[in-house]
């Protein structure tokens, strides 16, 4: 296969240069505020999260382990790319040497895979509940739901050994100005000098089987509890379960729809502002939305929050 350029005689890039979210200066300060705060706030409530599901008792079920799961995940999640994102506001465009690329690249990767396979997890643990009531505790024993988390979690660091890999030895030999806020897929490959077919169709098909897969089992869970909600006799129990699922549908919704866009197309995004965009949304919106649509709207997490309020009070 014939290479583009000679490789033997170019310089390889040793670091990248993010551009960051916005490159206006009346700008910045302002979004640095704002995404400052949504950040602490992020962690704020999925700390609380963590702390409230591993301290009350009453909260030792399948749907507050993965949601425990998924608040872990969300504070690993932010901390890998929002202080690049605030470090561009606060100092503009910033230099990072290739290895701390690479290892952003790397848990960023890791952690969106993790949180797709959670979310599919999570939407079949309620469609047991709700259309399989009597054998939910034998379908999500403890075992069955260690299971599922620890595949999720393994199978998002399997699969961003193998793309970041690629990635990592694909040739750069410049420009070395990645326009956007972390270092993420597309920006890198824009940037190689080598042939990326291969690299593209690895990241192409991981993208098919880790986010459609995960949608698939997300959308077949909520289409069959939709159903046994319709046959619900109940009024209340209609209007109740119909209000859960909705809520959880609009942040499911949300989600693969940006990642979908980003990362389970066959080519490289050259539009890098709408890149940058659609990455906001799954970076810092959605990570701050779980914890309220999962978890603070819940009465029993709303009620070992008032007691843990009281113990502290006390």
């Amino acid at each position: 296969m014939e290479r583009p350029v000679e490789l033997d005689n170019v310089t390889r890039v040793h670091e990248f240069v993010l551009l960051g979210l916005s490159m206006r200066p009346d700008m910045r300060d302002v979004l640095f505020a704002v995404f400052l705060t949504l950040y602490l706030l992020t962690l704020l409530e999925n700390t609380l999260i963590i702390y409230l599901v591993c301290t009350h008792s009453e909260l030792h079920k399948p749907m507050y382990f993965f949601l425990g799961n998924l608040s872990c995940l969300e504070v690993c999640y932010v901390s890998v790319t929002m202080p690049s994102l605030l470090l561009g506001l606060w100092n503009g465009p910033s230099h990072v040497p290739f290895t701390a690329c690479m290892t952003q690249l790397f848990f960023f990767i890791s952690l969106i895979c993790t949180e797709c396979t959670l979310l599919a997890s999570m939407a079949y643990d309620r469609y047991v509940a709700i259309c399989h009531p009597l054998h939910y505790p034998l379908l999500m024993r403890p075992q069955v739901c260690l299971g599922l988390s620890l595949s999720s979690w393994l199978g998002g660091l399997l699969v961003s050994v193998v793309k970041t890999s690629c990635i990592a030895s694909l040739t750069y030999c410049g420009p070395n100005i990645l326009n956007h806020f972390f270092c993420d897929v597309s920006p890198l490959l824009n940037l190689s000098c080598t042939h990326v077919a291969l690299t593209e169709l690895v990241d192409f098909i991981s993208a098919i089987v880790i986010l459609w897969g995960s949608l698939l089992v997300a959308i077949t869970s909520y289409v069959a509890i939709g159903r046994a909600v319709l046959h619900m006799p109940s009024a209340a129990a209609h209007r109740k379960a119909f209000s859960t699922c909705a809520s959880h549908l609009v942040v499911v919704g949300i989600f693969y729809s940006a990642t979908l866009f980003i990362y389970a197309r066959p080519s490289r995004i050259e539009a890098m502002d709408l890149n940058k965009v659609l990455s906001v949304i799954y970076t810092v919106v959605t990570p701050m939305c779980n914890p309220v649509i999962y978890c603070l709207r819940n009465k029993e997490v709303q009620a070992a929050f008032h007691r843990t309020l009281c113990w502290s009070r006390g």
